[in-house]
């Protein structure tokens, strides 16, 4: 197939970039001009420079495709450089469905979040939400994905966490028992390759988890056992961070800001059974996810 990905030069747009290839898929790749170097796999795809907020660029590299993969999402706003959760998840979804329809792409697979709800607590999890809503609404064949924490080599969250390690003291949130199901990034990829059976998963919107429902203390005492390391686990009260963060989240340099706490509490876990029984994938244990991510 031909298929189209934005968001390619990402985490998970790299692997799936990689699973397209592998598979025998002709891939051609939205990139943002200056973010050329960013992707793995250069020589084996087909480059279209553009943003998603243009749709003739859009509609210019979906002509002649048979689906569209949309991985484009930011876990963390910056009004002043205008970049917001409205406008990379709301706005560059509709401009996704109406270039679509334009060049009549007629499949369309999107990354959403696992926790994505009209009420959601944060901006992230609405605005995620409310592009669900648009493409649901699209008229397209569509798949939607709601993953929970993916890991995987190249990964921020799994860069963080292995450097957490290393420094031997480990700062957690709160008590540590908010509970995630971390997914490889590799099963997302290979998903997202399943799913372009156009029949396989029409019209679901699936949840993406690992087979392993972990509170964080858990994650943090397995990566560290992979990375044949010991660890002191400091829990930090979660009103006084809250505060401080408040004050100091819009500081360059300052790593959390309140609504990624507010998420962290809440956690992340799902029915994942529907994911693998519908797309034929074997899920991947936490243990052997840290371990591809690591080594």
């Amino acid at each position: 197939m031909q298929v189209f990905v934005t968001g390619s030069t990402g985490f998970v747009g790299n692997h799936v970039l990689h699973e397209l290839v592998e598979k025998g898929h002709q891939v051609r790749a939205l990139v943002r001009p200056g973010s050329e170097h960013k992707l793995k796999r250069p020589d084996d795809v087909e480059t279209i420079p553009g943003t998603v907020d243009e749709v003739a660029d859009l509609i210019q590299g979906m002509h002649g495709c048979d689906a569209i993969i949309h991985l484009v999402g930011i876990i963390r706003a910056f009004p002043g450089q205008n970049i917001t959760f409205e406008r990379m998840h709301t706005e560059a979804t509709a401009n996704v469905i109406e270039s679509a329809k334009e060049a009549k792409v007629p499949q369309l697979l999107h990354m959403s979040a696992l926790g994505a709800r009209e009420d959601g607590p944060t901006p992230y999890l609405r605005t995620k939400f409310a592009a669900e809503e648009l493409v649901r609404q699209s008229g397209l064949n569509f798949t939607i994905f709601r993953p929970s924490l993916i890991f995987g080599r190249g990964g921020d969250a799994i860069t963080m966490f292995g450097d957490m390690v290393k420094k031997y003291v480990v700062p957690i949130i709160g008590d540590g028992q908010y509970r995630f199901q971390p997914v490889s990034v590799t099963t997302v990829a290979q998903g997202f390759e399943k799913a372009l059976d156009p029949e396989t998963a029409k019209e679901q919107t699936l949840d993406v988890g690992g087979p392993d429902n972990v509170t964080f203390d858990e994650i943090m005492d397995t990566l560290a056992q992979v990375m044949g390391k010991s660890i002191i686990k400091i829990h930090m009260p979660v009103f006084p961070l809250r505060l401080a963060t408040s004050a100091l989240q819009h500081a360059p340099g300052y790593p959390l800001t309140t609504d990624q706490i507010t998420m962290l509490l809440e956690g992340s876990t799902c029915d994942e059974k529907p994911f693998y029984e519908i797309l034929g994938l074997e899920p991947i244990s936490l243990e052997q996810t840290l371990r591809d991510a690591i080594w």
